[in-house]
């Protein structure tokens, strides 16, 4: 008996909740918007991270599905292209080597049979090279007069680089901020394995790019390179969010210095009139009494005496030289000390600060001499707070100095104690 259409049709969607599997587009889901589909992603990203580590993300559009009906002896499986796979994320150190990455990206790949073997697909990293390296459409006797007057090629004094010479490379911190060029103007150099990720990317920055390929697959994945601004980024942050608390704990501790450098010039100009009344006395008392000279020398010559005992008594305890600048120092740091903790300024937690923030600006400064670019720190900091920072460089520096100078001043003390102990023995 036939069925009619409407028949045909309930028989069929019985079939369907009995056997999901047999059902039209069984492996999509049963509502689809196309509001919530995300576009795949066509290009690699290099991004900064808080941290010194990068965030390498690359689109690889591979895998591995089971091949049922594959009846070879080598592998059940097929290898197809999806665009829609999820792109595979890496943390690099600028200091780990390309060859790392590329052992990262061969584990999330599968092996490439050649000639009936297994065999890891090899992975290369292409940046664009200088212009200077080129040696496409010119000749050697091009190449020759451009060297003996200097003048650079045609690209690079479009581009506006006519300082630089032909033979030496041209480095830029642009990265993907720079202009955007032909495929015809790019010339594709392939960098050894053993090149570090920092030393590549700022060669690759004179580019906005810079390319991966995966031999077997014939996969070549474009990755956007990060400029100075993006490489900084974090650390300009923390650095700025640093300065703000620099600069409030500043005023403070310059208030308590000039208050405890006050006090201390204060107690130079009361020992100056302790000293005149005491020469006042010694006048009154021989001059202007019947006692004389014959009881005064004997009480100067013992409070003079007196004097230069408790002097040296006092150098050996402090163990520095017995100096007005040492002794201005001790009594400003023991003043500062008081006041620091009579206000409740955290002397510790302004060292690491300014410690930290030199840190950074050093970091920084590395970078921008790495992207061969200029980076003025006044805007960053202000120059209240830049004015601060190298000063407090500049006290740690002499301190250091200070403490070496006292360390070798022990060693060559004991060098020659051992020395004059060997020459006794002999």
């Amino acid at each position: 008996k036939r069925l009619d259409d409407h028949e045909q049709e309930d028989r069929v969607r019985q079939h369907q909740i009995k056997r999901p599997w047999h059902r039209e587009d069984a492996d999509k889901p049963p509502v689809r918007e196309p509001g919530n589909e995300k576009a795949p992603l066509k290009k690699g990203k290099l991004l900064t991270t808080p941290t010194r580590l990068l965030k390498l993300v690359l689109p690889l559009p591979i895998r591995v599905e089971k091949d049922k009906s594959n009846n070879s002896k080598d592998y059940a499986r097929s290898i197809s292209a999806n665009d829609e796979i999820q792109p595979l994320a890496l943390l690099i150190h600028p200091q780990q080597p390309l060859s790392y990455v590329e052992r990262l990206i061969q584990a999330e790949l599968p092996a490439v049979i050649e000639d009936g073997k297994e065999k890891i697909p090899n992975v290369y990293f292409r940046a664009e090279d200088t212009e200077g390296s080129s040696s496409e459409g010119t000749t050697q006797s091009e190449l020759r007069h451009r060297e003996e007057t200097n003048q650079p090629s045609a690209s690079a004094a479009a581009s506006g680089d006519v300082e630089t010479p032909p033979n030496v490379a041209s480095f830029s911190g642009l990265g993907r901020e720079g202009p955007e060029r032909e495929h015809k103007e790019k010339n594709w150099v392939r960098w050894s394995s053993s090149t570090e990720m920092g030393d590549f990317i700022r060669d690759a920055a004179r580019g906005r790019e810079f390319a991966i390929e995966v031999e077997g697959y014939g996969i070549e994945m474009r990755v956007g390179v990060p400029s100075f601004n993006d490489r900084t980024y974090y650390m300009r942050m923390r650095l700025r969010k640093m300065t703000k608390q620099i600069e409030a704990m500043a005023t403070l501790k310059h208030e308590c210095d000039e208050l405890a450098h006050r006090s201390a010039h204060r107690l130079a100009k009361g020992g100056f009139v302790l000293l005149s009344g005491w020469w006042g006395v010694v006048y009154y008392i021989t001059f202007q009494t019947e006692y004389g000279w014959d009881l005064v020398e004997p009480v100067t010559y013992l409070a003079g005496l007196t004097t230069i005992m408790g002097g040296y008594l006092w150098f050996l305890y402090i163990n520095r030289d017995l100096s007005y600048k040492a002794a201005m120092n001790i009594t400003v740091s023991r003043r500062q000390n008081a006041l620091y903790e009579s206000r409740g300024f955290n002397i510790r937690k302004w060292e690491s600060l300014v410690e930290e923030a030199n840190s950074l600006r050093k970091e920084i400064k590395a970078v921008a001499v790495e992207y061969d670019v200029e980076w003025d720190e006044t805007k960053l900091l202000g120059d209240e707070v830049k004015d601060v920072l190298d000063k407090e460089k500049k006290v740690k520096k002499r301190a250091a100095g200070d403490d070496d100078e006292e360390d070798g001043d022990d060693d060559k003390t004991s060098s020659k104690t051992e020395n004059k102990k060997a020459e006794e023995k002999k």
